[in-house]
């Protein structure tokens, strides 16, 4: 079998036995890189050279016996990370040429590890999408079939493990960023709770719901990159100061005498029949392995679209204000004063979407709509919030659909921006809530495109819902299925 179609799991393994060294196993993923990006165009920066450079010292600590869990390991990040000396664009134009002076702690976290970091993915404009189409770098493809999209904003991140161009990578989720492009390419991604991992060194969207995740091929993998990551920073004001369970150590304790809840208000109408069916045989797999499925209500649910797009847009508007071609950003200077040197450095530096949220937070913070739009939004996300609540009094964790149809073709939505938001209907609620979801592989389409199972568990109980997927994932084959490019 190629070094790159293992998993993380198979690759420590591989790594502490002597099996293969991290130089062999950084560069088997470049070369992967090397024959297939020009297909899928996940990634916007390669770093070759740093690269098998820190394989090198991570095989010397190996052969000095203090390897850590991702020592040697290659990953790759979402280009919203910043990263020491390496690029860091957010698929933006503003960006191109931003190098930063220091590591984000998610990045420093990996980096201390061990961690081989071979660049630096495609994503959505400072993560504003669910198709990553837009993006300054150009849209990155599906590797099941790269005529489709795969899914955003984190869908470099998706495709290149989907790709085997990297074991694992980290994204961030914001109303579905990690779950749903991981839904799209068949792999598995987790979105934290909100405060479990520090944020600092993390581009700024919309800063009460960004939070940052791994995608990997299966749940034991997204454990361990959880753990590599997670924990309090005094660096992030929003970062919670709890213990980091070790989330590989009740992996296998299955889900018998679990009661899962299924949302009667997700399961609607406009999702796919395809989509429906694999999510219904996944409900009778829980009930097979033992556990006790239920269903709830979820009464705010539709209003979580509405109350996202004007919170978002507004902490956007006020995050994105400092991109003015002074302190940060591409400076366009057509010499005709100040005001004028703003407006086209921002009007040249920004993409249409990042330009229309921009307008959308704005208005809704403007004098007289802030209490009827803002302030009110706010207050229907409080209700959300207690509708998990409530719910998690009734069972340990929540079942629904990742997306209501699989991965939609190029293009296909780039006219409806109403229609591209409803992508995300169901992982909204979620970020809203601050509470963590799983997605992982449950099905696919006639088509042969993947199907995702969302699991939703309690704030701060990762463990509960890593240890539920996994029973699903070994219980079925989802999961060990590879797309063809």
């Amino acid at each position: 079998m190629n070094l790159t179609e293992h998993t993380l799991t198979d690759l420590q393994q591989k790594l502490a036995a002597g099996e293969t060294t991290s130089v062999a196993l950084t560069r088997a993923f470049l070369d992967r890189i090397a024959a297939t990006d020009d297909r899928l165009n996940a990634f916007i920066t390669v770093c070759e050279e740093t690269a098998l450079q820190e394989a090198a010292e991570a095989d010397a600590r190996i052969a000095a016996g203090k390897a850590q869990p991702l020592t040697g390991i290659p990953i790759a990040l979402k280009d919203i990370f910043i990263t020491e000396g390496v690029r860091t664009t957010c698929a933006s134009k503003i960006l191109d040429n931003f190098i930063p002076p220091y590591n984000g702690t998610a990045v420093q976290k990996l980096k201390d590890q061990g961690a081989v970091i071979l660049g630096k993915l495609n994503m959505d404009e400072f993560a504003m999408g669910s198709s990553n189409e837009n993006s300054a770098a150009g849209p990155c493809r599906n590797p099941w079939d790269t005529d489709c999209v795969p899914g955003g904003s984190s869908g470099g991140s998706a495709a290149a493990v989907a790709a085997q161009q990297a074991v694992a990578t980290l994204g961030t989720d914001t109303g579905g960023s990690i779950r749903q492009p991981a839904a799209c390419c068949g792999v598995v991604g987790l979105k934290p709770t909100y405060g479990r991992v520090s944020r600092y060194g993390v581009i700024a969207y919309a800063s009460s719901l960004d939070q940052v995740g791994p995608l990997a091929r299966t749940v034991e993998d997204c454990a361990l990159m959880l753990g590599a990551v997670a924990g309090y920073d005094p660096q992030d004001s929003t970062s919670v100061d709890i213990p980091v369970p070790d989330y590989t150590a009740d992996l296998k304790g299955g889900v018998a005498g679990m009661k899962v809840g299924l949302p009667k208000e997700y399961f609607i109408d406009g999702l796919d029949p395809e989509v429906k069916h694999a999510v219904e045989a996944a409900v009778e797999q829980y009930q097979k392995l033992g556990a006790d499925v239920v269903e709830i209500s979820l009464p705010h649910t539709e209003y979580a679209v509405a109350c996202y797009y004007l919170i978002a847009t507004a902490e956007a508007s006020a995050n994105l204000a400092r991109y003015d071609g002074v302190r940060y950003g591409d400076r366009k200077d057509p010499g005709e004063g100040l005001v004028e040197m703003y407006r086209a450095s921002r009007a040249q530096g920004f993409g249409d979407e990042v330009k229309r949220r921009i307008m959308l937070g704005t208005y809704a913070l403007s004098s007289g709509y802030y209490d009827a739009y803002y302030l009110k939004a706010q207050k229907v996300r409080t209700l959300i919030r207690q509708d998990f609540l409530n719910a998690f009094e009734q069972v340990d964790l929540i079942l629904t659909p990742v997306a209501p149809t699989v991965a939609f073709g190029l293009g296909e939505k780039t006219d409806d921006p109403l229609q591209m938001y409803l992508s995300d209907i169901f992982t909204i609620p979620v970020n809203l809530a601050g509470t963590c979801g799983l997605s992982l592989p449950c099905g696919f389409s006639t088509s042969g495109m993947p199907i995702g199972l969302q699991l939703i568990g309690k704030p701060f109980d990762e463990a509960t819902l890593l240890r539920a997927g996994q029973a699903f994932e070994q219980s079925t084959e989802w999961h060990t299925r590879k797309s063809g490019i």
